[in-house]
């Protein structure tokens, strides 16, 4: 079972067919006219088994069959283009309830909270967008329409059975009768070897997503062939789940092949001592046979629906837990704060936190005060909780207790898009997406100018590697950046967050990757925008720290001190210390 799918509770099934319909509606339209042009071609095929009785009984009476010819001809000929131009329908219809629920899937994904997607595999969350909404193309077409047209298509046929010849339908009936109490117990073990197999398939992807993440680390730690094992397994899981669907579909479809085999024979037997009494005529019993051969195709097709239905609620059921996981409310990006706009102020007031009702409080009761203006440095030993301080400001997370305010206004109070947009983060790995240079300075302001872009540039002396890239900014710099050096995806990120004028920026670790050049040039930088907004960074180097308006000491959680760099050597233990060894030794 996914991680995913341990995160939330596994959706009902009323909640299930309710989701597919939700799917569905948009496209109902032609839903409909797909199912009624389908109708139409079963309608049509009813009716050749009546004209080759007449056709018979012409020939029996030595009448013209000119007429019937002519108009079985036609009959096939209008059933063929109906049968191409509703399977058009229904297939260009099927692939659009694909689309929108790729789209809403993926639309939700993207507003997760960062909690949900802590406890979930990113592997096993694509595998939802790909693999299992691509079931919903099946489900729409062989389940909803195939069960309905199928269906209606069933009991005409049963109807016009009964017209030819009541005591020969009684017959094929109580054949069926069996056939279908056979398929009603195979059909939940479908259902159950689907979702299994679709949960493997989604372990294969954050199996995959695990290892092409880390993929240097794999190789370097010589790997490779655990970590082949963990996905093979996962294949293996799935084929052997979707073998095991495979068998009970196939049993399920050959029950109904064997039923019908055993109805025409029936059919035949009671038939042909009934045209031997007198009761019905050969042509009678002609088309009653015909009919038992036009059973085969709609029962078929429900027969597939109920299956196929089986492996695409298994689908639609992992497509509902995603959905279920907790997300952020949907809303539109906030304009970004105009140039000159006032610095923001940040206040924590007893602030406990923990990642998880089973974990250990990370934050126990945290409390200071961050004027606007100027920039304050965090420092304390390796688990204090300083990076954990920048994702509660950004509200990646909600304090377990206690109040965070900036501007004197709660975070809980703010709209999401509006907190963010006046914030920027450089987090501690300083990520790099897939594309351009360009696409990933421009992320967060895509609205910026080319002179804004040139001076953001030359402020994080980026303008040299521009210059030296092929392609200049628009040169790909491959997956997470990998064309990229440490140092540079640190200057790029930098650049990111400074192209959004933030009125408060946050700077985990920035400098950590920089050499002494431009590490000092970048804290220069810092310094100017200090004078112009509020900054807030996680420092291990004494350059960055010593240049701080304010620093506050944490340890364990807590805030031990708060002051400038001489005040707090002079009377924080910790401190001095930290400023004697660790920055030191790491500046």
């Amino acid at each position: 079972m996914s991680a995913a799918a341990d995160a939330a509770p596994a959706p009902a099934p009323e909640s299930t067919r309710r989701l597919l319909l939700e799917y569905v509606r948009p496209h109902r339209g032609m839903l409909l006219l797909g199912a009624v042009l389908s109708l139409i071609t079963g309608g049509t095929g009813l009716v050749l088994p009546l004209v080759t009785r007449s056709l018979i009984g012409a020939l029996a009476d030595h009448r013209s069959v000119t007429g019937a010819l002519l108009g079985m001809s036609v009959l096939v000929v209008t059933n063929a283009a109906l049968g191409a131009l509703g399977s058009y329908v229904l297939r260009r219809t099927a692939e659009s309830v694909v689309l929108g629920a790729r789209r809403t899937l993926s639309s939700y994904l993207l507003r997760l909270r960062v909690s949900a997607v802590d406890r979930t595999e990113p592997g096993d969350l694509m595998a939802r967008v790909t693999s299992d909404t691509t079931l919903l193309r099946e489900v729409t077409t062989e389940s909803l329409v195939g069960l309905g047209t199928g269906g209606l298509t069933l009991v005409a046929t049963l109807v016009m059975m009964g017209v030819v010849d009541p005591v020969l339908l009684g017959v094929t009936i109580g054949v069926l009768g069996g056939a279908g109490t056979v398929i009603g117990v195979i059909v939940p073990r479908i259902n159950r070897a689907s979702r299994q197999a679709q949960d493997a398939v989604g372990a294969m992807g954050a199996s995959l997503e695990r290892v092409l993440g880390a993929l240097r680390t794999i190789k370097a730690s010589g790997a490779e062939h655990r970590e082949e094992r963990a996905v093979h397994d996962a294949a293996e899981r799935s084929w052997r789940e979707s073998v095991r669907a495979a068998k009970w579909s196939a049993a399920a479809g050959n029950t109904a092949g064997l039923a019908l085999q055993l109805a025409f024979i029936t059919v035949l037997a009671v038939g042909g001592a009934r045209v031997a009494t007198g009761a019905i005529g050969v042509g009678t019993l002609i088309a009653f046979l015909l009919y038992v051969f036009y059973l085969m195709s709609p029962i078929q097709e429900v027969v597939g629906a109920v299956t196929q239905y089986q492996a695409g609620a298994a689908a639609l059921a992992r497509i509902q837990e995603a959905l279920r996981l907790p997300a952020e409310p949907a809303a539109e990006p906030a304009p970004l704060p105009e140039p000159g706009a006032p610095p923001a102020a940040v206040v924590f007031d007893d602030v406990r936190f923990r990642y998880g009702d089973d974990l250990p409080h990370v934050h126990h009761g945290v409390s200071f005060a961050v004027p606007a203006l100027g920039m304050t440095a965090f420092v304390g030993p390796s688990g204090a909780g300083k990076t954990t301080l920048f994702s509660l400001i950004e509200r990646f997370y909600d304090p377990t207790s206690g109040r965070i305010t900036v501007d004197g206004r709660a975070l809980a109070d703010w709209p999401l898009p509006e907190l963010r947009s006046a914030i920027g983060y450089v987090e501690q790995d300083a990520p790099v997406l897939s594309g351009s240079l360009r696409d990933n300075l421009l992320l967060g302001n895509p609205g910026a100018d080319e002179a804004e872009l040139t001076r953001v540039l030359k402020t994080t002396r980026l303008d040299g590697l521009v210059a030296r890239l092929p392609r200049g900014l628009d040169t790909l710099v491959g997956h997470r950046g990998t064309k990229l050096s440490g140092g540079e995806r640190q200057r790029v990120a930098i650049a990111r967050a400074l192209l959004r004028r933030p009125r408060l920026l946050l700077l985990d670790e920035a400098t950590s990757q920089l050499d002494a050049v431009n590490e000092a040039a970048l804290r220069d930088t810092v310094t100017e925008v200090a004078r112009a907004t509020t900054v807030l960074v996680v420092a291990h180097r004494l350059s960055t720290v010593t240049m701080a308006d304010r620093i506050v000491v944490m340890d364990a959680g807590r805030v031990r001190a708060v002051g400038t760099h001489r005040e707090l050597v002079a009377h924080d233990p910790l401190y001095a210390e930290l400023a004697a060894t660790q920055f030191l030794a790491s500046g």
